[in-house]
Parts: structure tokens; sequence; C-alpha cells
């Protein structure tokens, strides 16, 4: 049974969790320096991206299986059906389960924050898109992960749609000025999808998963990091200085150091094992900016 949880627990990949957090915590933190904050809105977008990010991560894992592409010479750690600690079927049972629960807490959520009749077709259909989304990143006959187009949703699901569906449920409102931080987020949600990228390039492309950097290659991959992570503080800092109220406004001006560091060491080891624990990285520096740059909008 403890090793029954384990498994689950691993194929969540935990390491991933705070890029769902990320965006929803930027979303509200406009709202609320927008003074339209709801917590209990903001708890359910949460929740629900939480699940959308777990199906993701079971979806792939099973996509991943059924093409044959996650082999023993995988870089990244092996999830329960590699090891043979669970089947396809249970795994698909997962599957389900999260698709379920993303609906319903989805629903609970655009029943407490709708205000007209649009809202809730609008959310409905972004919500049904999201499902689809996460389910055919790698699974079906021509998963769009295996084509490069994996950055363009994430940059949508975790930038644009995470912020500022966010924001708008709490606010019924946008502005053309929200998608500065909404694109931000979403550039450095790309930036950890650039990462297991890198790291696993050889292996991609023996497997024939196309990848957006097994088409332009690792040195050009590093460069497209770059523009990723620098891409998303000038859009941050544009916003501050528009919006300028406070010297805390700039606080997420303190990951800059961090970012440059990480940034030097990709330059230097551009793919394989050595990016190995730079996907967890990514991942917690995603939060931190973005939690960095709430905090200067809540204390502004």
């Amino acid at each position: 049974m403890k090793q029954t949880i384990k498994t689950w627990l691993e194929t969540t990949r935990p390491k991933t969790l705070p890029l769902a957090a990320a965006s929803i915590i930027t979303g509200s933190a406009l709202a609320f320096w927008d003074q339209h904050f709801n917590y209990l809105i903001s708890l359910l977008c949460l929740l629900t991206t939480f699940f959308l990010q777990i199906l993701s991560n079971f979806a792939n894992d099973y996509g991943d299986f059924q093409k044959g592409s996650d082999t023993a010479e995988r870089i990244g750690p092996l999830r329960g059906i590699q090891k043979g600690q669970m089947n396809a079927r249970q795994l698909k049972n997962g599957i389900i389960l999260m698709i379920l629960l993303s609906f319903l807490s989805g629903t609970a959520l655009v029943s407490l924050a709708y205000q007209s009749i649009t809202d809730i077709w609008v959310f409905f259909i972004l919500g049904v898109l999201a499902i689809v989304a996460a389910i055919t990143y790698t699974v079906g006959k021509k998963p769009y992960g295996y084509l490069g187009l994996g950055d363009i949703s994430v940059l949508i699901f975790f930038g644009l749609l995470g912020v500022c569906g966010t924001f708008y449920l709490q606010a019924h409102t946008l502005s053309w000025p929200l998608f500065l931080p909404a694109t931000a987020s979403g550039f450095l949600a790309t930036a950890v999808l650039n990462i297991n990228n890198l790291r696993d390039i050889e292996q991609d492309r023996k497997a024939g998963k196309t990848t957006l950097v097994v088409r332009i290659g690792a040195e050009n991959g590093c460069r497209y990091h770059a523009f990723l992570l620098y891409g998303a503080e000038i859009l941050y800092f544009i916003f501050a200085v528009l919006y300028f109220e406070h010297w805390y406004s700039f606080l997420f001006l303190l990951t800059y150091p961090l970012l440059i560091k990480h940034l030097r060491y990709i330059q230097i080891h551009k793919q394989g094992e050595p990016l190995r624990p730079m996907l967890g990285q990514m991942s917690l520096l995603a939060l931190l900016v973005n939690l960095l740059f709430s905090l200067g909008l809540i204390l502004g």
C-alpha cells in the first residue's frame, strides 16, 4: 500500500506543480491590487489548475509509454508505469479520475464566479479545451507535443489563461496591461518545459518526438531559454513601471542573480544528464518570481 501511494505521488510529478500555482497566484494578486479579490474563487482556480496539471502529467506518461518514447536511455526520473509498478489500465483510470475532478472543480468555480450566460459558455469551452490539451500533448495519433507545439500550449494555459482567467473570474474585466505579467508567467513556465526538452533532446530525437529544441538544436535552445528568462523579467518590469506605487513593486528583481546563475549553467551544460536537477530548480524559480511580483502588488 505504501509503495502504491509513493508510485502515484511520483507520477503526479511534484516538481512541476509549482507551475500550477504560479499563474493563479499572480492572477489573484492582480485581482487584489484591483480591489476585486475573492479568496474562494482563487482557491478553486488553484485546485482546478492542480487537477489539470496532474491530468497532463498522467497523460504524458501514458502517451510516451504507448509510443515507446521513454526507454532505458531516459535521463529524467522513471515513472511508475516505466518501472512496472503500475500498468497502462491503472494509469488510464487515473487519467479518467483527473478528468472528472478537473470538470467538477471547474464547474464549481464557474458556478461561483459567473455573472452572465456568456461567462458560463466561454469558461465551459476553455475548460474543455484545457482538458483536451492536457490529454493530447502525447496521447493520440498526432500528439502536438511530438510536433513541437508544446511551448505554445504552456504559454497559453500557464500564462495567458492562468493569469488573465483568474483575474477575470474575480474582476470581470480585462485590460491590455494584464497581458504583460500573464505573458511573463507563461514565459517562465515555458522555460521549465524547455529544460525538460534540452535534457531529453537525444532521446526525443531517436523516438521521433520533434520538440522545438529537437527542431532548432541545443545551442539555439539555450538562446531560446535566455529569451524566455530575460523576456519575462522585462515584461514584469514594464508593468511595475507603468503602475509604480511603491518600491515593493520591484521585489521580483531580487530574482535576477538567481536567474542569471541558472542561465549560465544552462549555457555551459546544454543538454543531457547535467540538466537533470535544473527542471525542479527552474520550476521553483518560476514560482519565486511570481511570488515576489505578487507580494509587491499586495504590499504596494
